[in-house]
């Protein structure tokens, strides 16, 4: 895992970062559960409209949607002070503990 890329990002995406600084962590943790339902959202279309196949407009829409989540994540590590990678460590040892098997 590219821990720099992941720490880069976390860092440029704070340039946009105009929420109250006395509810940060509300806003941030509401804008995350916001853009998580906006890629539902997305997949629910592909069965409501699409027929159940993913379009090239859909999985265009699924991605922008994914970046606003990626930023809400950015944002919410941020604010609690802690590096992006860290939670994506923290989260593959997790996986590996619960699976029984080390990540490739």
């Amino acid at each position: 895992m590219n821990t720099n890329a992941m720490d880069e990002y976390q860092r440029q995406s704070a340039s946009f970062a105009t929420y109250p600084r006395e509810t940060a962590l509300g806003y941030v943790g509401l804008g995350l559960a916001g853009e998580a339902g906006e890629v539902a959202n997305q997949l629910k279309k592909i069965i409501r409209d699409d027929a159940g196949s993913l379009t090239l407009d859909r999985k265009a829409k699924i991605l922008d949607e994914l970046g606003d989540v990626l930023w809400y994540c950015a944002a919410l590590a941020r604010e609690l002070q802690v590096p992006l990678s860290q939670v994506a460590h923290m989260n593959i040892e997790k996986l590996s503990n619960r699976y029984g098997k080390t990540p490739t």
